[in-house]
């Protein structure tokens, strides 16, 4: 089940190449189909000649793809990367609308659909061409020429999007890596990053359209590894699958682990963790408490990181990292520097917390935002230099701490939630004439959305309002935003000059926590 890892010195063998020398062995399980390397590039290479050749998509233009955790999701996006083109997958948690923002805003020319996911695909009516996975991939991609493009080629690559504070998706454009060759060693050397030796196999637990599951995966695969994809999580059956396949990595948020850790004391005492080398998490903040029982009972095999989908990783902690100096997120990582600035903008010195900004030494622009020229420029204080908007402290030693998060966004079981795109469909409702929504502490999603709403004289508040208010909004967003509650309130608290003074609404719920991120 496991991979070759680093071999001949120091050279990286990628997928391609154990594609060409182990043909036969497993690239990708997603426990229904299996694809070998041999399979998994030559499709690969068929959906690169789909694209470039049927549907004449140039290097540099977009697809994209509403798809489950499947071996498809791995071919199709490899098959983007050979062909020059990136490839947005959408979460399929979207609504209908949703959905049809992001094919538009993309301009995407080829729109690839899960069979289990084709009445909301067809809902959008998408105005490009379109394929279903299972037989009619398969079928386009067995007459598809498979012959290989030259690796000096132009890579591609994901097209993630994140929600911003206006209310509408952006489409997240990283630095075009010159050649497909440098791509897919780039990758496997990254892996390296984050204590990852691909020796496999890899277990994916989470949803793959997500920029860290599918991430990993691709760095694990090009140094070799195997992935083992679960279609979703479920506690009891990460364990099992660690133990039966002897994973060696995986990736997890804190939701998943305190999952496991509320399985009974017997079926947690059966777990044999031997098997892995390295779990990464990240996505959330992850309280001191969970983190400590999770290290107690898998070892100090936990690896975590801070960072975003626009600039990709900016600090890693060791669980030794982690033991010597509890609560932190890591060292800045090669490439980066992280410091804190007070409110006029000087830098702090250890230990004072600030705004933390991060700045990319190698590019001066490190990510843009596809079509959106002026909230790229926002993005930036200086020359690579740019803010996720966390509040912390980098200690004497270079470790980073978080401790508040300036904006608004709600990270609820590692997704980011954007208040802004909620209230933007509350407001709409008819009995409300003012809408907050922020994130308060929940034990299980370590943040859950609540709102708090200012209604119309005639509305009457309660419980029945409350249902048929959320009953409303989710026809018009998917259900992860939806506020889990709403209270009612005589009056939001704004400031003279019209803003929202959210912190007051906040505050109360987080009295008493160990850090309000």
């Amino acid at each position: 089940m496991g991979g070759p890892g680093r071999r001949e010195g120091e050279r990286v063998i990628d997928l391609v190449e154990r594609a060409e020398r182990e043909p036969d062995a497993l690239a990708v399980d997603d426990l229904t189909r299996t694809r070998n390397f041999g399979e998994l590039v030559d499709r690969a290479w068929r959906v690169a000649s789909l694209l470039r050749d049927e549907w004449q998509l140039e290097p540099g233009q977009h697809a994209a793809m509403l798809m489950g955790n499947r071996v498809e999701f791995v071919e199709l996006m490899f098959g983007a990367l050979f062909a020059g083109v990136n490839l947005a997958p959408i979460n399929w948690h979207l609504t209908s609308e949703e959905i049809r923002y992001i094919l538009d805003d993309t301009q995407a020319r080829a729109f690839f659909v899960d069979p289990a996911l084709t009445a909301a695909a067809d809902a959008t009516e998408p105005g490009c061409p379109t394929l279903v996975a299972g037989s009619a991939l398969d079928e386009a991609l067995q007459a598809a020429d498979n012959t290989p493009l030259s690796l000096d080629g132009p890579a591609g690559g994901p097209m993630l999007y994140t929600s911003g504070t206006t209310g509408h998706p952006k489409g997240v454009v990283r630095p075009t890596v010159p050649t497909i060759a440098e791509s897919l060693t780039g990758s496997a050397e990254a892996a390296q990053m984050f204590h990852m030796t691909g020796t496999g196999p890899h277990l994916v637990s989470g949803p793959l359209y997500h920029g860290s599951p599918f991430g990993f995966a691709s760095m694990e695969i090009n140094l070799g590894a195997s992935i083992v994809i679960m279609p979703r999580f479920d506690a009891s059956q990460i364990l099992r699958l660690i133990v039966e396949r002897e994973v060696a990595t995986t990736h997890l948020v804190p939701v998943m682990m305190t999952r496991m850790l509320q399985l009974p004391d017997a079926e947690r005492a059966a777990f044999d963790p031997s098997s892995l080398a390295c779990v990464l998490h990240g996505a959330a903040p992850v309280s001191i408490a969970v983190k400590q029982r999770m290290i107690d009972w898998w070892g100090p095999r936990l690896v975590e990181y801070w960072g975003s989908s626009e600039g990709g990783a900016y600090c890693v902690s060791t669980s030794e990292d982690w033991i010597s100096h509890p609560g932190t997120v890591g060292r800045a990582v090669e490439h980066y520097e992280v410091f804190a600035v007070d409110d006029e903008g000087k830098r702090l010195g250890p230990d004072e917390v600030g705004l933390l900004y991060c700045r990319n030494t190698l590019n001066d622009e490190p990510f843009r935002y596809w079509n959106a020229p002026e909230k790229t420029r926002d993005a930036y204080l200086g020359p690579g230099t740019f803010t996720n908007h966390d509040m912390g402290c980098i200690d004497a030693d270079g470790f980073v701490y978080l401790s508040d998060r300036a904006s608004d966004m709600i990270i609820s079981g590692g997704v980011n939630i954007y208040p802004a795109e909620v209230e933007a469909v509350l407001i709409e409702h008819p009995s409300i004439t003012d809408v907050a929504v922020f994130g308060i502490p929940d034990a299980e999603w370590g943040e859950a959305v609540k709102a708090a709403v200012q209604l119309a004289a005639d509305a009457k508040a309660g419980p029945d309002l409350e249902r048929e208010i959320l009953d409303w909004a989710r026809e018009h967003i998917a259900a992860f935003k939806l506020p889990r509650s709403i209270d009612f309130e005589d009056a939001l608290p704004r400031l003279a000059t019209g803003k929202l003074y959210k912190r007051k609404l906040r505050a109360p719920y987080w009295e008493g926590h160990e850090r309000r991120i």
